[in-house]
């Protein structure tokens, strides 16, 4: 089908060998025939699906597979399919010898190394990259239907052509040299709009009046979507125009298990962006994808626990988890007029109309998962399974539960969804799911079953996720339920509003001395000020108490040494010098933006800001002092986000909650053993933050403030000082603490500034009101006041 001279060039450049021609052709696959050069092969089979006609895959070309020329006819690309490293490459269990043709033994294309198998485990091989080319032709019918138009640049070794269809306009860019190439194109036609990249979704420059100027790399292939500019600001509809809409295919059920899994994928992103405990609402989602559906029977119904992989335009996927279900007929109206926060989509089958919707807004629905549990239910998926696990604590619980239950989702704002059982269970849904057991599962399962502490809530059960070999998945965790009053912040806050009361309203024109400025381990030997026990009052109690639980939970966390995933670990010079590069590189990123963002800042503020940058050599020299020493401490399992928000208060007495560590953490680096003095120093800055939190939040008068700043740097070191005191007292009588006191300090005041720099730049990216307070605390730590407005 091609000319002579054509025929002649082809021959010379893709089989100079002989052997590899047959009749008018060449008896090769793509892999070969393009010298087994990646790029080449990634630019021809996207050139392949992006021109007009139906794709046409041979066997074996969708992993790069070889063939073998000498076998005669046509056979050299008719061997056995290499789908494993296993014998015959997994195409056969028979005797090698009696296959019909060999299996390919070339070192190059051998099939213990290239086989469906390796790749699929590999997201960046050829197998992947062509999965991907195949959904991005199904997402856009220009691809298939569309009309092309090719355009001719100066540079006749970059294609280009356009493929349109309807509102679709896509613009193909290949370099077809084995150099990097420039193009300038006339994109006249199209002024205004912004080309697209299909593949990452990131927006290139509009294109304007100019040629269109691109260089491209050997070998190299952009698609793009041509696309109206977004005007800059969008009216919000109302939420129930939001609700997306779809037709399917097939039933129901292939929703779920079926053809039109890729049609769910599409419908949940609108869901997830306007759920609360979604975390991925500052990112840009390139798409969303069902990796795993397990259906979960529940009141004669089903409900099908979707695990959803968001993809994104930059950083890591994420996998979050929806428990997923549908409403027919009479239910469609009962489910939009009593939840309608919980629908996820309308949708058209051939059996009707059905609703699709979260199902733990159904009380059945929560009711089948404490059962699950309780029975020790696993439920099949497509590859793993989920399973329903008890402690020790679950039985003793579950006496004193009665045999109907209410059952209600917890209101507080969060980043997962809690389920109150009778005021004896709390379910706490993870919607994100992280592979790895959950570490707020693993140490309050540790703490419940193998030590004798009592103050977190006790871990009576847990929804694992189980896939292959893998590592489980936790997807929830069963607690027993601890009676309070809220948490320790909002506590702290009305203690600290009624020491502003007393202090406003008392007589002292002088305030006292503090102890502020002095090193920490000096001012926990402070004996108490006379005037702080009388002003600050019964708080100290409840400062001290919270230094005796904090210590208990350390001491617990160290108290295993048979278990090594809690077993305490020497510090090491190596260790030393990884705290310190990783203090010193958040120290140089945040003090970065501060100077990006200092002209944005009020006036009074930005003088503040000035100091603290001015002081940047001065804060490397304190965080430096970690490795002027040995320091002679061990490294425990600790809790890792530690401050008076995790923390419940009964009345009496403390609890502490979420072990789950930094949520902007990886989950293995969460899982890494640190000083016990880190979560101390969370703590001390949770301090910094109640005591300044009305003069911030602006809740008491401007003539007030000065006065007011004042007391609350006196109420902070005070309180501080006293759960200090308590805290090394009792947490002295184990071996993780640094055994030399000047390394307590040198060691506490290096996490306590790192504290303070980490929520600067906390504040400068979400709350800039808020900035002079992390401003503030590193002044005084540096010993440096500050009169920050």
């Amino acid at each position: 089908m091609v000319t002579d001279e054509e025929r002649d060039y082809m021959y010379r450049v893709y089989s100079k060998d002989p052997q590899a021609r047959i009749n008018l052709g060449i008896r090769r696959r793509l892999a070969p025939l393009l010298a087994n050069n990646r790029r080449r092969f990634e630019l021809m089979n996207t050139l392949l699906f992006t021109l007009p006609g139906t794709p046409v895959l041979y066997y074996g070309d969708e992993i790069g597979m070889g063939d073998n020329i000498y076998l005669g006819d046509r056979d050299g690309v008719r061997t056995p399919m290499q789908w494993t490293s296993d014998r015959n490459a997994g195409f056969s269990r028979a005797n090698t010898q009696k296959l019909y043709l060999p299996v390919i033994s070339d070192p190059e294309y051998h099939y213990e190394a290239i086989n469906v198998e390796a790749q699929q485990n590999n997201p960046t091989s050829l197998l992947w990259g062509m999965k991907r080319l195949i959904a991005l032709r199904k997402r856009y019918k220009a691809f298939s239907r569309g009309t092309i138009e090719f355009l001719y640049p100066e540079n006749n070794k970059v294609l280009v052509f356009v493929r349109q269809f309807e509102e679709e306009r896509l613009l193909i860019i290949m370099n077809l040299s084995r150099f990097v190439q420039y193009v300038e194109l006339d994109l006249a036609e199209y002024q205004g709009m912004v080309p697209t990249e299909l593949i990452s979704r990131n927006p290139f420059p509009s294109i304007g009046d100019l040629p269109y100027f691109i260089t491209l790399g050997p070998h190299s292939v952009y698609v793009f979507s041509l696309e109206e500019p977004l005007p800059a600001e969008i009216p919000a509809p109302p939420p129930e125009a939001l609700i997306p809409s779809a037709s399917l295919l097939g039933s129901v059920e292939e929703l779920f298990r079926g053809k039109d899994r890729v049609l769910l994928g599409d419908l949940l992103p609108h869901y997830l962006t306007h759920s609360r405990w979604f975390g991925g609402k500052a990112r840009h989602i390139k798409d969303a994808s069902v990796v795993e559906t397990i259906a979960f029977p529940f009141d004669q119904s089903t409900a099908y626990f979707t695990m959803v992989r968001v993809s994104y335009l930059e950083g890591e996927p994420e996998t979050y988890v929806l428990p997923l279900t549908l409403a027919f007929g009479e239910d469609v109206a009962r489910v939009q007029a009593e939840f309608p926060e919980s629908v996820v989509a309308q949708l058209q089958s051939r059996e009707g109309e059905y609703l699709l919707y979260e199902a733990t807004w159904e009380s059945s629905f929560r009711q089948a998962l404490l059962d699950g549990i309780s029975r020790r239910r696993h439920f099949r998926g497509e590859e793993g399974e989920l399973w329903s696990t008890t402690t020790s604590a679950f039985r003793h619980i579950q006496t004193l539960s009665k045999p109907s239950m209410p059952s209600a989702i917890m209101k507080a704002e969060q980043s997962n969804t809690s389920i109150n059982y009778g005021d004896l269970f709390i379910l706490k849904l993870f919607r994100k799911a992280e592979e790895g057991v959950n570490l707020d599962l693993e140490i309050g399962r540790f703490l419940t079953e193998k030590t004798s502490f009592v103050h977190n809530p006790p871990v009576a059960g847990a929804l694992e996720y189980r896939r292959n070999r893998q590592e489980p998945t936790t997807l929830g965790i069963l607690h027993g339920y601890v009676p309070n009053q809220g948490d320790a912040w909002k506590y702290t806050l009305d203690a600290v509003d009624h020491f502003y009361e007393t202090a406003l309203t008392c007589q002292i024109e002088t305030l006292p001395e503090s102890v502020a400025g002095k090193p920490w381990t000096d001012q926990a030997r402070e004996e108490l000020s006379p005037v702080a026990g009388e002003m600050i009052g019964a708080y100290l109690e409840s400062a001290r108490l919270l230094g005796e639980r904090t210590a208990e939970m350390h001491l617990a966390l160290a108290s295993r040494y048979e278990d090594p995933n809690f077993v305490p670990e020497p510090f090491t010079g190596l260790y030393q010098r990884s705290i310190y590069q990783s203090m010193r590189n958040l120290t140089t990123r945040t003090f970065q933006l501060l100077r990006s963002r200092l002209r944005h800042l009020p006036e009074a503020m930005r003088q503040t800001a000035s100091r603290v940058l001015e002081q940047e050599p001065e804060v490397f020299h304190h965080l430096h002092s970690v490795l002027e020493r040995k320091i002679s401490a061990k490294r425990i399992r600790i809790h890792g986000d530690f401050h008076l928000g995790q923390v419940l208060f009964t009345g009496k007495d403390f609890i502490i909650i979420d072990f789950e560590g930094e949520p902007a953490r990886t989950l293995s680096e969460r899982r890494l053993k640190r000083s016990a003095l880190r979560d101390i120093a969370g703590m001390l800055r949770s301090f910094h933050y109640a005591a300044n939190h009305a003069i911030m939040a602006k809740t008491v008068r401007p003539e007030d403030l000065s006065c007011l700043e004042k007391w609350a740097d006196f109420w902070q070191t005070w309180v501080s000082a006293t759960y200090l005191k308590e805290y090394f007292e009792l947490a002295g009588q184990g071996e993780f603490l640094p055994q030399r006191e000047e390394e307590v300090q040198v060691l506490l005041d290096a996490l306590v500034l790192e504290k303070a720099v980490y929520e600067l730049g906390y504040e400068l990216n979400n709350r800039p009101d808020w900035v002079k307070l992390p401003l503030r605390g590193i002044l005084q730590l540096l010993g440096t006041s500050s009169s920050a407005e």
